[in-house]
């Protein structure tokens, strides 16, 4: 370990494995773990000290002194810059052997559960343009390159359509290309950011709370129908009306164009009102059979091929045959819910968002499922004794909770209902095995099953089946 520019560097350190977030995880010769940003397992560095904790170095790369052989060319010029994709310098077949290994490894130590059954990850089909839906932020205040910079050049226009820099809110990387979202996503973005230049459009100002152009989202369905929605700091109706126009000219595949008059300090759109420009003000996808309507605001599996993987996997693993009473906890607007509907006698959703839960009965009647139900209300305080005892008692609890996992008056109901069969859906497998363990006493955990829902980055999900003992 040395100084250089008063930082500390850590030299020759070989990285062998992948760690939380991403990161890739080696060791000091006195056995100190090092997490290193920016690196690939496999790497020989010299990370320089970030944060210097009692068992650990949180470090950035200072210097790669032997590449692994499971690095990768990238594929985005924005590599690097941009805060998504940063697997795309890892060979894809090692990202989804440190993804399995991390939901392993997550189950046997924080659960302390050591006898289950592993099954081999599910890999996405798509690797690239996996995505259905993408936003993207407008500044005035675009991010300069270190070349840009230290040119000491006037920087011409400082416009800028695509990613926040991480850790930067108010700093927006201008997107030239993007590999998440198929065609025409580029195109359109491209457009709208070229027309709004031309024309003389404000983009916002984070800073300042100014400007005209705030944010952008494009959703797609399976069928290659689009759907765009603005978000606009204050209303220019001549402008939107001319904006509007020339995309729907130019782009025949949005089916429909919608907008919101965002003035407050966040993007949020769920406390917005969204008004329709042109279409239906929705898109119609499909699943086996099953229909969905995806409004601006309803929250729909991002990876639409491998979603349909997921529900499958979950199905299995449910393993109903028609008599069955299933609990759909977290079920946002029906979908795992109507997907086992049709494999069991009747079907209880529980979700704390009231539009998601319209979405949820809305879909079970264009779906003509009347064997489910759906209640809307905080998860800890809904599902209590007296909801209990006013439904029929569950044979099989499905559970698919947000990234915090699930509260613990939730496990200890799900223990006193005791269902016989529990599978637990996660997008986050360390919370999962946190309450994987409160639950091990009353459950035996019999497989799981790892699901790459997005390619190119650090995130996984987990299918966990349990069964009382």
């Amino acid at each position: 370990m040395r100084k250089r520019n008063k930082n500390i560097v850590l030299e020759n350190i070989k990285l062998v494995s992948a760690g939380s977030k991403g990161v890739a995880v080696g060791k000091t010769a006195e056995g100190k773990t090092v997490l290193v940003s920016g690196a690939v397992p496999g790497d020989v560095v010299n990370a320089r000290v970030k944060k210097s904790k009692s068992n650990y170095f949180e470090c950035d790369v200072a210097e790669i002194v032997e590449k692994s052989p499971y690095r990768v060319e990238p594929r985005c010029i924005h590599f690097g810059v941009c805060g998504g994709c940063k697997w795309q310098n890892l060979s894809y077949e090692k990202q989804l052997e440190f993804k399995q290994d991390e939901v392993f490894n997550h189950i046997k130590r924080i659960a302390g559960i050591e006898d289950f059954e592993t099954l081999p990850i599910l890999g996405s089909e798509d690797q690239y343009f996996y995505r259905n839906k993408m936003e993207f932020s407008f500044s005035n205040a675009r991010w300069l390159t270190q070349y840009e910079i230290s040119a000491e050049e006037n920087y011409g226009n400082r416009d800028a359509l695509g990613f926040h820099i991480p850790g930067m809110w108010s700093k927006i990387l201008d997107l030239k290309e993007c590999f998440l979202q198929e065609d025409p996503s580029n195109a359109i973005r491209l457009a709208i950011r070229n027309y709004a230049v031309d024309n003389g459009l404000e983009f916002f100002d984070v800073r300042n709370q100014a400007g005209f152009l705030r944010t952008v989202m494009f959703r797609q369905n399976s069928k290659g129908e689009w759907m765009v929605l603005f978000q606009l700091f204050r209303k220019e109706k001549e402008n939107m009306q001319k904006m509007f126009d020339f995309l729907l000219s130019k782009f025949p595949e949005i089916k429909t164009l919608m907008f919101a008059i965002n003035s407050k300090q966040n993007d949020s759109i769920y406390d917005q009102n969204v008004e329709t420009y042109f279409g239906d003000g929705f898109l119609m996808e499909e699943m086996e059979g099953l229909k969905f309507k995806i409004g601006p605001k309803s929250f729909f599996q991002t990876n639409y091929k491998q979603a349909l993987n997921l529900y499958a996997k979950t199905l299995e693993f449910a393993d109903l045959k028609g008599d069955e009473v299933v609990y759909d906890l977290y079920t946002g607007t029906g979908t795992i819910a109507q997907y086992v509907a049709r494999k069991a006698k009747q079907v209880i959703g529980i979700e704390s968002v009231q539009e998601s839960i319209n979405a949820a009965k809305e879909h079970a009647e264009l779906n003509g499922l009347d064997n489910c139900t759906f209640y809307c209300g905080d998860m800890k305080e809904i599902f209590n004794d007296e909801f209990i005892a006013q439904h029929p008692k569950a044979d099989v609890l499905i559970t698919d909770p947000p990234r915090d996992g699930m509260h613990q008056k939730v496990v200890e109901q799900i223990l006193k209902i005791a269902p016989e069969k529990i599978v637990y859906v996660s997008c986050n497998s360390a919370t999962q095995a946190r309450d994987l363990a409160l639950m091990k006493e009353q459950y035996k955990l019999v497989k799981i099953l790892p699901v790459d829902m997005f390619p190119q980055t650090h995130h996984v999900e987990n299918i966990a089946l349990l069964v009382k003992i």
